[in-house]
């Protein structure tokens, strides 16, 4: 749980950037519906709007990248740059050894298998950008010292961490070259046993999709209930103008389910994080996730919501799929019927209502306030119940979020501040680790009984907590980069 959470915290900095997206498409799409459904770009309105679009989208389909990048420094000791690119190393080696062509030029019998090759054609996907930035910074936290021979010293230290990230990664893609596609294909299979099972099936499958999200597995699912894989394809016979007298299914079933979900879920789920979020943060969740969700509004783009929080609080993130879940079953008992190209916002559902296999959409409102009142009551609810640490309510182990809001250094040289920290803190020799969060510094020490916390204040910061047995936490304020590196001068 402690590795996810620092995963969590990590993911938080690519995370930050996504809401940027989400405002950029949102609004984009507004002024240029066609960049979503097709038909002629003409005009100055229309043309601002798909500038916008393509920006936004420039940050969304390179989402893994910034994982990567995000995940290698975030978990690197000292949130080193090092951990950076020995992740970029180990994403480019692996992306390029389990590429389609790459794969079935050494292995050319995949090629005849068209679900393997779809498998490896969504390998470039979060999950591996996740799994390259891990290898990046735990390669910088093991080797950022190492010692090679003479005739090698020159790679030393940090010169050899993407040296090492680059041999771990071709091990690890000599593993997914046997392991992805068995998932992907195992996953295709369960798909069609799902598809039998009439409405529950659809339920059951909206649930995985959520649930596969992190991993990119979850493509293997579209593959197979939107797409043509298995002679099922409910969005490309919705779009073809067909009806449910034209397929053997009821058309629309395994669309239909996301729209309340994304375009009033979300925002339930959205509203109760932020009520949620300590005093002194509240203004970090707003940002966060108030651009999140009028993303999934109005183009149903739900990642800058879900990576918000699905490392932080994976238990609510089970939640979040089941709910998805069962608003799918009710959404398919209830009649409503619509269809998505792109995704279940506001956007499609617009444009899907004129197509002939189309339902009851009116009926978006009274599935859309009930999906908003449940997403919301039961976020809240297992947020508070739990303390899971969502947007605005991590790092904090006790409630201080005031104290940090308001605090502000009594001396602006932070050399002299960190020195006397230290000083206060037992010296170099008591202090085992040194990082920092948004206000403040975050150590384990060796001795508690040593330190003198009136020292500390009497250095300029405005309070200390002791949340463990080793753990001290100075509150700095927003200055505490600035404090945090001349404090590692020091160490």
């Amino acid at each position: 749980m402690k590795f996810l959470q620092k995963l969590g915290k990590a993911l938080m900095l690519p995370v930050a950037v996504l809401p940027l997206c989400g405002l950029l498409m949102g609004i984009g799409y507004w002024l240029c519906p066609a960049t979503m459904q097709g038909g002629d770009i003409s005009g100055a309105k229309m043309l601002i709007g798909l500038f916008l679009v393509k920006a936004g989208a420039a940050l969304i389909d390179n989402m893994a990248i910034l994982f990567v990048i995000g995940v290698g420094v975030g978990m690197a000791d000292d949130h080193d740059g090092t951990g950076g690119v020995a992740a970029l190393v180990s994403w480019l080696i692996m992306t390029t050894l389990l590429n389609t062509g790459f794969v079935t030029a050494i292995m050319p019998s995949i090629a005849d298998n068209a679900t393997k090759t779809i498998a490896f054609d969504k390998v470039a996907n979060p999950f591996i950008g996740i799994i390259a930035g891990i290898i990046g910074s735990m390669c910088y936290n093991k080797f950022k010292n190492a010692k090679l021979p003479d005739w090698l010293s020159f790679f030393s230290g940090k010169r050899s961490v993407a040296i090492f990230a680059g041999l771990f990664s071709i091990l690890v893609s000599a593993v997914l070259l046997f392991l992805w596609p068995f998932l992907f294909t195992a996953l295709v299979a369960a798909g069609t046993g799902i598809s039998k099972m009439g409405v529950l099936g659809a339920g059951i499958y909206a649930f995985l999709n959520r649930l596969l999200i992190p991993t990119g597995l979850h493509h293997a699912l579209n593959n197979v209930f939107w797409f043509d894989v298995i002679g099922l394809g409910d969005l490309t016979n919705f779009w073809a103008g067909k009806t449910s007298a034209d397929v053997s299914w009821d058309l629309g079933l395994y669309m239909s389910g996301f729209f309340p979900c994304m375009m009033f879920g979300i925002p339930g789920a959205a509203i109760a994080m932020i009520r949620r979020a300590k005093s002194g943060k509240k203004k970090l969740a707003i940002g966060i996730l108030s651009s999140a969700a009028i993303c999934a509004f109005v183009c149903g783009v739900t990642e800058p919501f879900e990576f918000a929080f699905m490392f932080l609080a994976p238990g609510l993130y089970l939640i979040y799929a089941l709910l998805y879940g069962i608003f799918t079953v009710i959404t398919a008992l209830v009649g409503f019927r619509a269809g998505f190209s792109f995704s279940a916002g506001a956007t499609d559902l617009i444009f899907s209502a004129s197509l002939p296999a189309a339902k009851n959409t009116w009926m978006i409102i009274p599935l859309g306030i009930a999906a908003f009142v449940v997403f919301y009551l039961v976020f809240y609810y297992a947020i508070g119940k739990f303390d899971l640490k969502t947007p605005g309510r991590e790092d904090d182990e006790e409630d201080y979020a005031e104290l940090d809001k308001d605090a502000k250094l009594s001396n602006n040289n932070y050399a002299v501040v960190a020195a006397k920290i230290l000083e206060a803190l037992g010296g170099k020799d008591n202090i085992t680790s040194a990082d920092y969060c948004a206000t403040r510094l975050r150590l384990e020490v060796k001795e508690q009984d040593i330190i003198n916390e009136k020292g500390v204040k009497a250095a300029g910061a405005a309070g200390m907590i002791r949340p463990g047995k080793t753990s001290v936490q100075v509150i700095i304020g927003t200055q505490v980069q600035f404090v945090y590196d001349e404090f590692k001068k020091l160490l």
